[in-house]
């Protein structure tokens, strides 16, 4: 301790500095404005079993110094912690209260070792982590005291620590103006590293991401739900203080809120009876990928899942399919009935838990015959997340992050072990030969974890297993801007990190296609035939004639339209006399007609050809003279059969179609089979041109001898070449 004196001229030398201590507080954190600005109470302190479970926090993941450089001695024995550490909320704020000491370990250190608390003091090493994160929270409350609660338990430990900190309040405080006149801040906020602050921001206005559990209500439910308890649903979240949610342009099941709504939404039924769920967005865009390429009884294996929501969140999107969702690494079988419940509370039913991990897994488990796709979500640096707390607990992720988010990011040596892991776990999925799919998604920003990884698994993957290998496929997600256009030309999906979300990687593999698996046009349309798909419609098969023919059409010969005038001139003669024995006996005509057809082509099937010389009946012809036997001095005015389907039935064409009779061709065939084919198809809607050699509809009518009024209004018209 000291001597009077000196406390005397140290009081005199720091009076001016202690009269500004409510400034001195960390004014500029993101957070304490938000409070301030929002008019929260001042911080009354924490419960002692939170204070308990941060400093063992602290003791884990603290900045080790090397000896020559350490300051303060920590001890290697845990505080006893009580059960109330296992509550969420007391997980919560130990994290945070953990993980706000890390990042000021530094200063904290100064400020302990400038106020003459160390080495005066003797107080055992294995406290003094308990004295980094009260200290912090001291200064934090602007050196006011703690307020207890009545039912509050009082651990002694605590008790000790605080009034070792409450006897150098006034040390303490001045330790801490010289600090920060030092570094010439406004606050020690200010003293953080760049990075850091800039998470910080980020994470005090993120928006917040929720799902909806459809198993239990309908998105127009819960709309209605948030209408009725006054949020208004808007297209964006971003700069507005009122009651509003927007739905997410990846994702139709996702709302965002704004940040500062979290504690009024908590309170009501739909995320208490889990119906909405918080989770962050980069989740729920992995789920969605595993989705566009599911098929209806293709089963999934999740690796690394973390969060149970988003198991629960898959399990929600296939509710519909017959797929069976399996999870690997659930190590203790303990928490089975804790699990089973809470998915039973969530309404999945489709999640088969996996005791062994996912190296483990033998490649020919009976259990994963069915499984198509793998999701894939390893241990990354997380960097791209804006806050590690909510990342660690939703995300069961290693406290060691905190260290790392602390210092604004992982060491080179810490992300060649993460990116050594992701490689072997993404090369070991590779393997799995049933599997047809790997959905790759991390949270961080490094290549070294993400494209790297991807393209050296694709580089160095086993050619020898007798399936397709894996490709690099461009992303199943919908790209909703410019940006993520342009970040996603190289076939991965991204996202940075923004004032609306976090940062996101994904990469979708699939097999390339088996050549031996390719199916034609030919075997869709067996296929179809075969379960009745086709029925009515004639599949006939395609042949190299049809093919030579077909390019014989796109080029006419000139010697043929040469001989056009000759050839029109015994048409109309021949025509003419036809018509004249009709008109005389048109019962003659519902016998049999037959007519020479040269090539037969069908709609959706393959053409068939057949010779000339074997006629065949055609059968529009005697439905259509049934209808004109009963009047024979009228003219059919509707050529169209109804048909009990009511749909369209592909017929054989003809080669030329001229009422009340079709006759074919007279020319030599030499001549004919240079010409093409009109086609003629049901209702008889026939082609607006007719190709030379055939004679337009006027022409014969001035030749026929029956008057132009009783011509049938629907019959096609054609038009000279």
């Amino acid at each position: 301790m000291f001597n009077s004196a000196n406390e005397l001229e140290f009081l005199e030398e720091t009076t001016a500095e202690i009269s500004q201590l409510s400034s001195l507080a960390l004014s500029g954190d993101p957070a304490c404005s938000e409070n301030s600005s929002a008019g929260s109470p001042e911080k009354t302190g924490y419960p002692d079993s939170v204070y308990i479970l941060a400093a063992n926090i602290f003791q884990g993941t603290r900045l080790e110094k090397s000896p020559e450089k350490a300051l303060i001695k920590y001890g290697n024995e845990p505080l006893p912690s009580s059960t109330e550490s296992e509550d969420e909320s007391f997980q919560r704020l130990s994290y945070e209260l953990a993980f706000s000491a890390l990042k000021y370990q530094d200063i904290l250190e100064t400020i302990l070792i400038d106020s003459y608390i160390f080495p005066s003091t003797t107080i055992p090493d294995h406290l003094n982590s308990l004295i980094i994160v009260m200290l912090y929270d001291f200064q934090d409350r602007k050196f006011q005291a703690r307020l207890l609660s009545g039912n509050e338990e009082s651990i002694a430990e605590v008790l000790e620590v605080e009034n070792l900190l409450n006897s150098f309040k006034t040390k303490l405080a001045a330790a801490l103006a010289r600090c920060r006149i030092k570094h010439d801040a406004l606050s020690i906020y200010h003293i953080l590293p760049e990075t850091v602050r800039n998470q910080e921001l980020r994470a005090s206005t993120l928006p917040l991401y929720a799902w909806i559990n459809t198993c239990k209500i309908s998105p127009e439910e819960v709309y209605y739900t948030l209408k009725k308890n006054g949020y208004n649903k808007v297209k964006s979240v971003l700069h507005i203080d009122n009651k509003v949610f927007a739905v997410d342009q990846h994702c139709y099941d996702v709302l965002i809120f704004p940040s500062h709504l979290k504690s009024d939404l908590l309170n009501i039924d739909l995320f208490k009876d889990y119906k909405l769920i918080f989770q962050d967005k980069s989740r729920s865009l992995a789920v969605h990928s595993v989705k566009a390429l599911l098929n209806m009884d293709d089963d999934i294996l999740m690796v690394n899942t973390g969060s149970w929501y988003t198991v629960a969140h898959m399990s929600v999107l296939t509710n519909n399919n017959t797929s069976k969702i399996f999870v690997c690494g659930v190590q203790s079988q303990a928490k089975d009935p804790d699990l089973k419940n809470l998915f039973t509370k969530m309404g999945c039913k489709n999640i088969e838990i996996l005791h062994e991990t996912f190296m483990k897994l033998e490649l020919k488990d009976h259990r994963l015959q069915k499984v198509k796709v793998i999701l894939l979500l390893p241990r990354c640096s997380g960097l791209g997340v804006s806050n590690p707390v909510e990342f660690i607990l939703n995300e069961h992720e290693d406290t060691d992050l905190l260290k790392d988010f602390s210092q604004g990011g992982p060491s080179e040596d810490k992300l060649h072990v993460l990116a050594q892991q992701q490689y072997e776990q993404l090369a070991h999925a590779m393997k799995f030969t049933r599997a047809q799919a790997i959905v790759y998604c991390t949270c961080s920003v490094y290549p070294e974890e993400n494209e790297a990884i991807v393209k050296k698994a694709l580089e160095f993957q086993d050619h020898e297993i007798k399936v397709q290998p894996y490709r690099l496929s461009p992303p199943v997600l919908p790209l909703c801007s410019l940006k993520e256009i342009h970040l996603s030309t190289d076939k991965f999906f991204r996202m940075e990190p923004s004032e609306i979300t976090n940062g996101c990687f994904i990469s979708v593999l699939t097999r390339e296609r088996d050549p031996s698996e390719t199916v034609s046009v030919k075997d869709v349309l067996a296929r179809a035939a075969a379960k009745g798909l086709l029925e009515g419609i004639e599949l006939g098969k395609s042949s190299k004639r049809e093919k030579k023919k077909k390019k014989q059409k796109m080029s006419l010969p000139k010697s043929s339209i040469a001989d056009n005038s000759g050839i029109q001139m015994k048409i109309a003669e021949f025509l003419s006399r036809e018509t004249n024995v009709s008109a005389n006996q048109p019962e003659t005509l519902t016998t049999k007609t037959s007519l020479p057809q040269k090539n037969t082509n069908q709609v959706g099937s393959s053409s068939q050809v057949r010779k000339p010389s074997k006629p065949t009946t055609n059968p529009l012809v005697p439905t259509i003279m049934k209808n004109t036997s009963a009047r024979p001095h009228e003219r059919p005015t509707n050529f169209v059969r109804s048909r009990p389907e009511d749909r369209m039935i592909p017929l054989k064409p003809i080669e030329i179609a001229l009422p009340p009779v079709i006759l074919p061709f007279p020319s030599p065939q030499g001549i004919r089979s240079h010409l093409p084919t009109p086609h003629f198809y049901y209702r008889w809607v026939g082609p607006k041109t007719v190709l030379p050699g055939y004679l337009s509809t006027p022409s014969i009518l001035r030749r026929g001898e029956k008057p132009k009024e009783n011509l049938p209004s629907s019959l096609p018209r054609h038009s000279r070449p």
